[in-house]
This record gives structure tokens, C-alpha cells and sequence, in this order.
């Protein structure tokens, strides 16, 4: 039995790369419910996103979860699928061909950028393998979670580190832990809700969802919490809103126990039901839309809004494909890599090194 997987093809005097490796959470691989089944039944088996014992999970995840749930996500997932197919993909996809362009401009040394996903395709190991077959022996983890969380960030490092777990040869690694409080982010933001209110003005209530976790995830050390509350006043401080004009909330709750309050849906309900002129609702979370900011926030939200009675309801989208946002991802990319990437990098020089990396390797009896 094989403990390590393949090295890929190798020849001395190759010219090595750096890496960087943009993660996000995943997405079933199309809006059916046999497709949900396998996408679900990975996700929700990660022990960074439910850590309810074993051997009382999988009784509750094999024989109800995955047989009920599948069929009404697949339905859900079917209302925001694209030409392009998931939402989250094709932003992400586009973002990482955007980013690598961007950074091609700044960046004269040779690099390569690859999306994985921790759950579903493009696969963690898809793009390490595609990353290491271009001979980055060097590689930048950018998890797209501007917030610390151990359920999205960290496990999206834990499916980084499984890879290595099986690699010979390891590249080195640096990882990028958080962005909440980056200036270039919080104008990214800004930017977008400011381009937002230019054509749509300006709202009676700007509210700031997060995707939620329990509670116990924050009373155990989880700084998740704190983050979002720094995201959010930073972005209102950039926007100029005063604290009345703008409100945090929660949301996507799941199961009995206690999440993070205040719980969006319920804060919708109290908006609408004190008839609310107008809210736009932003999720300053997530760098791309899916189906969590499309079908629950942009549809469900607005029906429990309009439904209490309020007035108008505007989702502001993500950041997607924003050229403020590739901007900013090259920048906390750039801040990353120092030490990594040289501005003194000549292509001619580099190749002449190869070949005398070559002939000093063949010198020595090497094949190639």
C-alpha cells in the first residue's frame, strides 16, 4: 500500500513557482437531489461544522438529514442555477482568473493560481495537484472568508492539510487567517453599497447579515463573533452611517440549540411589523454570491420582510467579479507573498540558471 500519493513529473533546472491557492467552501456539483446527497453528506460530516458526537450524528444524518433535506435543497439550489451552473463557482471561477491577471501585472516572477473547494469540485487535492504540477514549491492559502471562523476558515485548512498529509514532497506553506479589519476590503465594501445607493438611494436601515454559528462556538473561543461586529462598524464608519442607521444580525440558523442573535429573520419581522420605509440588506461575509445570500437573504428575506409589513427591500449583491475586490484580494495576496516574490526577477536570467541547474545535475549522473 502506497502511504504517499505520485510526485508529479519533475526535471532539474524546471523553474519553480509560488502558488496561491484561493479556498471557499464548495457547492453540489448540480441543483438534484442525488448530487445534494453527496455535497451535504460531506459538509455536514466535517466535525468543524457539527460537532455533535459520532455515533449520534450519523444515525441523525444518514437516516433523516440526508433522506429529507437533499430533495428541498435541490429545489432551493434549482431557483438560483445559472447557464454557468452554481452561482458560487462561476463567481469564484471568474475571480480566480481575475486575480491571476491582476497580479500578473504586479508580479514579475513566475506564479499560478488554483481554486479548491473544501467540500465538492474543484476538489482540495485538484488544486494542489494542478498547482504542483506547475512546480509551485511554494504555496499561499487564501481562504475567501474575510471572517475567522474554525467552521470555514479552519476547515478549509484542514482539507489543505489532509492533502499534504499524503505528499512526499511538501511545498511550503503560508496561510492567510483573516481580513475582516483590511482597509482594502472594508473599501471594497463600502464601494459597492455606496454604488448601490447611486442608483437605488439610500436607505431607512442598512442591515449586516453574517452567516450565524452556535453559541457555544463563541463561549468556547471561537472569534467569529467579534470579527463580524468589527466588519460591520468599520463599514459604517466608512459609509459615514450613524449607529441608528445600521444593524447585525444573523443569519441561517439550524437545529434547537442557541445561535448568535440577534437572528436576521426575526429582525426582518421587527422591521417590517414597525413599517420600515425601506432596508437594503448586505452580507459583508461572503466575497461571492450562492445560495445562501441569493435564495435565502435576496428571496426569503424580503417575503419575511414585506410580509410584516415593511416596504422596500434591497439585497445588495456580494463583491463577486467587483474590480475593487480583485484589487483587494491582490493586495492582501501581495502582503503575503513578501519574501516569496522578487521585483528583480529576469526571465533571461532565470532561464540561463535552469540550464546550469541542468547540466550541474547531469554532471552528477542525473537523467534529466
Amino acid at each position: 500500500m502506497a502511504y504517499y500519493n505520485p510526485e508529479p513529473p519533475y526535471q532539474h533546472g524546471d523553474t519553480l513557482k509560488v502558488g496561491i491557492l484561493l479556498a471557499n467552501l464548495g457547492t453540489p456539483d448540480a441543483p438534484t437531489a442525488p448530487a445534494l446527497r453527496r455535497y451535504l453528506g460531506q459538509f455536514l460530516m466535517d466535525t468543524r461544522v457539527v460537532e455533535i458526537p459520532r455515533f449520534i450524528w450519523c444515525w441523525i444524518l444518514h437516516c433523516i438529514i440526508l433522506v429529507v433535506r437533499p430533495k428541498k435543497s435541490a429545489a432551493k439550489y434549482a431557483q438560483v442555477w445559472t447557464s454557468e451552473g452554481s452561482p458560487l463557482l462561476a463567481h469564484v471561477q471568474k475571480q480566480t482568473q481575475l486575480l491571476h491577471s491582476f497580479l500578473g501585472q504586479k508580479i514579475n516572477s513566475p506564479f499560478a493560481v488554483e481554486l479548491g473547494m473544501s467540500y465538492g469540485n474543484p476538489s482540495m487535492q485538484s488544486a494542489i495537484s494542478k498547482l504542483r504540477a506547475q512546480h509551485c514549491d511554494r504555496i499561499l492559502v487564501f481562504p475567501l472568508y474575510p471572517q475567522y471562523a474554525a467552521s470555514s476558515t479552519a476547515s478549509a485548512l484542514d482539507a489543505v492539510w489532509r492533502v499534504l498529509l499524503k505528499t512526499r514532497n511538501m511545498p511550503a506553506i503560508r496561510t492567510i487567517r483573516h481580513y475582516h479589519d483590511h482597509p482594502a476590503y472594508i473599501a471594497a465594501l463600502a464601494q459597492s453599497v455606496r454604488a448601490h445607493w447611486d442608483t437605488h438611494g439610500k436607505p431607512t436601515k442598512l442591515v449586516m447579515s453574517f452567516h450565524g454559528l452556535p453559541k457555544f462556538h463563541l463561549m468556547k473561543g471561537d472569534p467569529y463573533h467579534c470579527e463580524c461586529y468589527k466588519t460591520a462598524r468599520l463599514l459604517a464608519e466608512a459609509l459615514g452611517l450613524e449607529k441608528e442607521a445600521f444593524i447585525v444580525a444573523f443569519q441561517s440558523r439550524f437545529g434547537k440549540q442557541e445561535w448568535l442573535k440577534p437572528y436576521l429573520a426575526t429582525t426582518l419581522a421587527e422591521l417590517g411589523k414597525a413599517k420600515t420605509k425601506r432596508i437594503d440588506v448586505i452580507c459583508p461575509g461572503f466575497s461571492s454570491d450562492c445560495l445562501e445570500t441569493l435564495e435565502e437573504i435576496a428571496m426569503e428575506g424580503k417575503e419575511i420582510f414585506t410580509h410584516a409589513g415593511g416596504g422596500e427591500y434591497h439585497y445588495i449583491p456580494a463583491l463577486n467579479e467587483n474590480e475593487a475586490w480583485i484589487a483587494a484580494m491582490s493586495t492582501i495576496a501581495l502582503e503575503n507573498l513578501q519574501g516569496w516574490i522578487s521585483p528583480d526577477w529576469n526571465a533571461e536570467q532565470a532561464a540561463e540558471q535552469s540550464k546550469l541547474t541542468l547540466s550541474r545535475a547531469q554532471a552528477l549522473g542525473a537523467s534529466q
